[in-house]
């Protein structure tokens, strides 16, 4: 009651100042979700939007089929659907479209998956569907658990998936099968996310195994940061990488003029005391992933997760470890031209603010500056002017400049008790789309909506 109480003033006082921007919901299909996933959803000429149809209770192992559905019309089409799908998988879903051609990724569990062996974060690849050649999908990063390992093949489950600005590049998060087994045997901890990137044109064949475990793969796949079971306390060494993004369209530009292609993300490290401090890292990759690096064999070892390939450089950006309010968290996002990269941490009140940083590095500036906490699904406008998020049970959206925050800051729906999610903004800038959970018949369910901006 109190909750509701607190949303109506907050409505009522909006009202005052706010003219809210008007809701379409485009999908009402109440039997099951519709799930964006904090992915890249728009199709490239911004009139379609794909999601996952994951359950509430199975997850992306319980959901059988991607869909997408036009802005404007409502109209749905199938994309890709697994016949006979059980609760343990293999499932498929967290989709992304390529922002150059009608081409989509998403997450596929093993197809040998069972109720003894399910859907897990280390059974999983990434499946590309070119929607000209629907029939004919094909696996993007290959699959080998048998050693000696296949240089560019991959040892678990890629997620996450997304298309670079060009889109010849796919980034991930990983989690690794070897490593999985190995902490499974010796109880010491060995499974690690970490983030990898996988090229396109470059086949990896690894034959198949009779177990049905490994995969032959369309892109060469390589994995970009190193993490480490036990980090030295008050290192740059990290234990865990995730909340990972492309920096910029076309990469950032490096103090020497060079433009640079890199990844920016989450990486746990461990502060003076030894305990665990998510900050902001940056990682660089060069354009050739195929050549071995100082770290170890790019395809791994039974011992060791793979490793960096040559010229990969992993800065840290953040340093809030040393600060009264430690730790950064979400998905970091970066301005289209690579310049900035937003992130959530807390200010001085202990309050999840919108902060930004220069992928170069330097001090961390804030954006927002609410009373209550900021929400992790946030986007930036295309134009790199203001960026989008949900506080408050409302989206708003905040300019950058310079003026004071109640100046550049707008309410721009109206507040509710479940407050919207999974952000993402067309490629023109004109259309965000988000998901809210609507109750139909005693059930809810996920459903989309969109704003026009």
């Amino acid at each position: 009651m109190k909750n509701f109480l607190y949303l109506f003033f907050l409505s009522f006082l909006s009202c005052k100042t706010n003219k809210y921007y008007p809701e379409k919901q485009i999908t009402k299909d109440f039997g099951y979700n519709h799930d964006l996933d904090n992915n890249d959803n728009f199709s490239p000429d911004n009139q379609w939007l794909v999601y996952d149809t994951r359950t509430d209770i199975g997850g992306i192992a319980a959901s059988a089929k991607v869909e997408k559905v036009n802005v404007n019309t409502g109209e749905k089409r199938v994309l890709y659907q697994i016949k006979d799908n059980r609760e343990f998988g293999p499932g498929v879903g967290a989709v992304s479209y390529s922002p150059v051609i009608n081409e989509i990724v998403f997450i596929h569990g093993l197809s040998n998956s069972t109720e003894d062996n399910p859907y897990q974060q280390w059974r999983r690849t990434g499946v590309i569907v070119n929607e000209n050649d629907i029939e004919r999908p094909i696996f993007m990063d290959a699959r080998d658990i048998d050693f000696p390992f296949t240089k560019g093949a991959l040892r678990g489950g890629t997620h996450r998936h997304e298309f670079s600005g060009d889109g010849n590049w796919i980034g991930f998060t990983y989690n690794d099968a070897v490593m999985q087994a190995l902490e499974k045997s010796t109880g010491e901890k060995h499974n690690l996310r970490t983030i990898g990137v996988s090229k396109r044109g470059i086949k990896v064949k690894v034959g198949l195994n009779t177990k049905g475990e490994n995969v032959d793969g369309e892109w060469f796949s390589a994995v970009v940061v190193k993490v480490v079971p036990n980090p030295k306390p008050g290192s740059d060494e990290i234990s865990h990488a995730a909340g990972d993004s492309w920096v910029g369209k076309k990469g950032y530009v490096k103090p020497n003029g060079i433009r640079q292609r890199a990844r920016g993300f989450i990486g746990t490290v461990k502060d003076k005391n030894g305990k665990n401090v998510d900050e902001v890292f940056v990682v660089d990759f060069p354009e050739n992933i195929e050549t071995e690096g100082d770290c170890g064999p790019i395809p791994g070892t039974n011992e060791n997760l793979p490793m960096p390939p040559k010229g990969t450089v992993q800065k840290r950006l953040t340093f809030t470890a040393n600060t009264n309010q430690p730790g950064c968290i979400g998905i970091v996002r970066s301005r289209s031209d690579g310049s900035l990269m937003a992130f959530l941490a807390k200010d001085s009140n202990g309050i999840n603010q919108i902060f930004m940083i220069n992928p170069n590095g330097g001090e961390m500036s804030q954006v927002t500056f609410q009373k209550t906490d900021v929400f992790g699904s946030f986007r930036w406008h295309p134009d790199g002017k203001s960026i989008i998020y949900t506080c408050q049970g409302s989206i708003q959206i905040c300019s950058i400049s310079s003026d004071a925050f109640e100046k550049r800051n707008k309410v721009i729906s109206k507040p509710s008790k479940e407050s919207p999610t999974n952000l993402v903004v067309s490629h023109d800038g004109n259309t965000l789309a988000f998901n809210r959970m609507i109750g139909f018949k005693g059930k809810s369910s996920k459903q989309i909506f969109v704003i026009k901006l």
